[in-house]
């Protein structure tokens, strides 16, 4: 089959008679029916959403792919590691990068389908900033800490740890210390919004907990072998090998955190009305409205907010355990952040 089939049968993008060129001959090779060639074609042609998640039929598909909305003359450049993800997944990073803001898009090998962006997808924008693709829990993120405490002292003191953890977190939807916590973070500026400003003295009492969902903290075992301990001890960590206690946490900016989602993303999809349903959590401010800017503000003082959450956590279990810190590092996720290309402002937004 030559490309003037190809275009007979409907395929008249570029990229799209690269690619399907490219599935016939793997087609092909792999076995299959010549005579069932163009009933293949015909299905992939048609409904080329169906076949994002075919390692196969993925490449020919994804030129094919339309998105319901676009006001662009062609999708953001985007690149996807790994093949046969989550058809809904890549129909959605698909999706966002049709939208008129979207300047570039990435799609992770655990991508799954999420609220507009999906988990595990990366989106670049032009001075705009969807609050959304952020995510509920803004600024969400693992801290780990390594204690100079023997791994195989916790087989003998696993009552011991888990009472520590209870006593020094808490778990559940609303959960909150009657005594509260302090950190720095309640001394910042939290009129930045209307709705940090009103939801201060809550995320006060809820300093320090973990809540809900697949939220935990929890005590392991950190292995170090001799390799390890001297690239360790190059970025400036000096761990001998073998095996400590390690505390792993996974949490975020808490009810304050959703409040600030829910707020901005209701804004945002007021304004871009137009957006079909499938795309509405998609909705983006601009960094010229004051909700825009306000949402950004807010969503930086939630990641502080987080960070604090997670430092007293690891901080009051440290005390309790009675050991030295010789290792902390934690990262987030549920965010955005800005960078400048060509003295042009981009957002790049994250939700994993």
């Amino acid at each position: 089959m030559q490309t003037q089939e190809l275009t007979r049968l409907g395929v008249s993008q570029g990229a799209a008679l690269k690619s399907g060129m490219e599935f016939i001959a793997n087609f092909i090779a792999q076995g299959g029916e010549s005579a069932r060639l163009e009933e293949e074609l015909g299905a992939i042609i048609s409904k080329p959403e169906s076949f994002l998640g075919d390692p196969l039929r993925e490449a020919f598909a994804r030129d094919l792919y339309a998105p319901a909305y676009k006001q662009r003359d062609q999708i953001a450049p985007w690149h996807q590691w790994g093949v046969g993800l989550d058809a809904s997944a890549v129909q959605q990073l698909a999706n966002a990068c049709a939208l008129p803001v979207a300047v570039a898009g990435a799609l992770m090998p655990d991508a799954h389908s999420g609220y507009g962006l999906p988990i595990g997808g990366v989106l670049a924008m032009e001075d705009c900033v969807i609050p959304y693709a952020v995510g509920v829990d803004i600024a969400c993120r693992m801290r780990l800490t390594v204690y100079d405490r023997k791994a195989s002292t916790i087989a003998g003191q696993k009552e011991r740890l888990a009472n520590i953890i209870e006593s020094e977190t808490r778990f559940g939807m609303g959960c909150e210390f009657k005594q509260r916590r302090q950190h720095d973070v309640m001394d910042e500026d939290w009129s930045v919004s209307p709705i940090t400003r009103r939801h201060k003295d809550k995320a006060w009492a809820q300093l320090g907990t973990s809540g809900s969902g697949n939220h935990f903290v929890e005590f392991g075992a950190f292995s170090v072998s001799a390799d390890e301990a001297v690239a360790l001890k190059e970025s400036g960590f000096d761990i001998k090998p073998g095996e400590y206690i390690a505390l792993l946490s996974h949490s975020g900016s808490r009810g304050a955190g959703a409040q600030v989602c829910q707020h901005y993303s209701r804004i945002a999809m007021d304004r871009r009305y137009d957006l079909p349903n499938e795309m509405k959590h998609l909705s983006w401010l601009t960094f010229e409205e004051e909700a825009g800017q306000e949402y950004w503000a807010a969503m930086n003082l939630m990641g502080r907010y987080a960070e604090a959450n997670h430092a007293l956590i690891h901080k009051h279990i440290a005390k309790k355990v009675r050991a030295h810190v010789m290792l902390d590092i934690e990262n987030h996720h549920n965010f955005a952040w800005k960078e400048t290309h060509a003295r042009r402002c981009r957002a790049l937004t994250g939700e994993m």
